[in-house]
């Protein structure tokens, strides 16, 4: 079926609200009726804040797949006329990031990265991310025998800092201040930053950028066989420039750990929320675990680490017969997409048997790098709990931080009687 036109009315206020709204702790804990009221209000249609919101499954994925649309990149943000919001140090961070680059740029930073996460190195690294998981699930059983825990701090923020970090040979005792400094970057790229939440983004990317260029300093005078040092190796060859050289391995090193924390402890975080607010599914796959992989597609489609990406018309054009001026953004809510009905049946009902289509990773040239990773440590963590924890619990419902396009689940208490 094709996607509907636009609807021809929508009253700007109505938007600001549900938006406003689906910050509150109520939309964060259940966003499907904002989303709802999203899509009823057409598959694209004007924001009040300027270029248009997308909520079809068929035109995301369309967009997203269109080597015709464009990320914003440095240069469109240098020409917004919204300086504090897109000139602000974070975002300016960001536009250099590799998500942010178009080609030419895109296709030599990318290339620059070679193979990373492919089959064999995700074999490589599979027998430690499940040491590490075993060792945060002792951590939590632990706990548990006091009572309550919270499985999120104890182990969703731990196993993509842990994994992330031995990979780049970070130190352990760095570990705490980059996952904060993330949680703190990623407010510049929510929908309405406040002046204070980019003044906390702005600082956070001042600390990470300190950190990562001495990264940078450190393996160049004492390089080793850890990925920061064959970028440097990499950049050398294709630059003379030194300084230039490092500050792509410095931007490639802060792109893998923003990319690599916050949307992975989302995804486990949320998995295991799921499946223990529906225990028919997790007896399901108990019994059938061959569908460990498709329960990690179904999180991906249900609840996505990312709930809104940003594309940009490089040239007029006309999306579902709507005209989209040059430079226009237009803004993909996929979290919204996920539950169209048009592109998943039953789109409200969590199925871990359901051959899910998410978008979470975008697609085309910008498909997450990192997504095979973020699958790998999914599917250690529900192997081993499935095996370890059969008769884990929730004992509180779960609180979320107040954001729109990054999810963050922010707490996950649980017993196990």
């Amino acid at each position: 079926m094709e996607p509907a036109l636009a609807t021809l009315s929508v009253d700007r206020r109505s938007v600001v609200s549900l938006f406003s709204r689906l910050r509150t702790a109520g939309g964060q804990s259940n966003p499907l009726p904002f989303y709802a009221e999203l899509r009823a209000m057409g598959d694209i249609f004007p924001a009040p804040w300027g270029g248009h919101l997308v909520t079809s499954y068929t035109l995301c994925k369309q967009v997203l797949r269109d080597r015709s649309w464009q990320v914003p990149s440095s240069a469109w943000r240098a020409g917004q006329d919204d300086s504090a919001r897109w000139d602000a140090p974070a975002s300016r961070q960001m536009g250099g990031t590799l998500p942010m680059l178009n080609p030419p740029d895109h296709t030599r930073m990318r290339n620059s990265m070679g193979r990373m996460f492919d089959r064999k190195s995700l074999a490589a690294m599979k027998d430690s991310v499940d040491r590490t998981t075993e060792k945060l699930l002792d951590r939590l059983t632990e706990e548990l025998r006091n009572g309550e825990a919270d499985f999120n701090t104890l182990v969703c923020e731990e196993l993509p800092v842990i994994t992330i970090g031995e990979w780049l040979g970070i130190p352990p005792e760095d570990y705490p201040l980059l996952r904060q400094l993330t949680h703190d970057q990623v407010f510049t790229q929510e929908l309405f930053p406040s002046p204070s939440q980019l003044m906390l983004s702005d600082a956070a990317t001042h600390r990470l950028r300190e950190y990562f260029t001495g990264l940078v300093r450190e393996r160049r005078k004492t390089p080793g066989d850890d990925p920061v040092s064959t970028w440097i190796r990499t950049w050398d060859g294709l630059e003379s420039d030194q300084a230039v050289a490092d500050e792509a391995v410095y931007s490639l090193a802060l792109f893998v750990v923003l990319a690599a924390l916050e949307t992975t402890a989302h995804l486990l975080a949320t998995m295991v929320w799921l499946l223990l607010e529906n225990p028919g599914q997790m007896e399901l796959l108990r019994r059938n675990p061959e569908h460990i992989p498709d329960a990690v597609e179904e999180v991906l489609r249900y609840d996505p680490p990312i709930h809104m990406i940003s594309r940009i018309a490089a040239q007029d054009t006309v999306l579902a017969g709507t005209p989209i001026r040059e430079n226009e953004m237009v803004q993909l809510m996929v979290g919204a997409a996920h539950h169209d009905p048009l592109g998943h049946e039953n789109p409200e009902t969590f199925d871990i048997r359901r051959t899910a289509m998410p978008l979470s990773f975008g697609g085309g040239i910008h498909y997450c790098l990192g997504a095979p990773l973020a699958r790998l440590e999914a599917t250690s963590l529900l192997t081993s709990l499935l095996r370890r924890l059969p008769g884990l619990r929730l004992s509180h419902a779960p609180s979320w931080a107040p954001r729109v396009a990054f999810r963050r689940l922010t707490t996950l208490k649980v017993v196990n009687p």
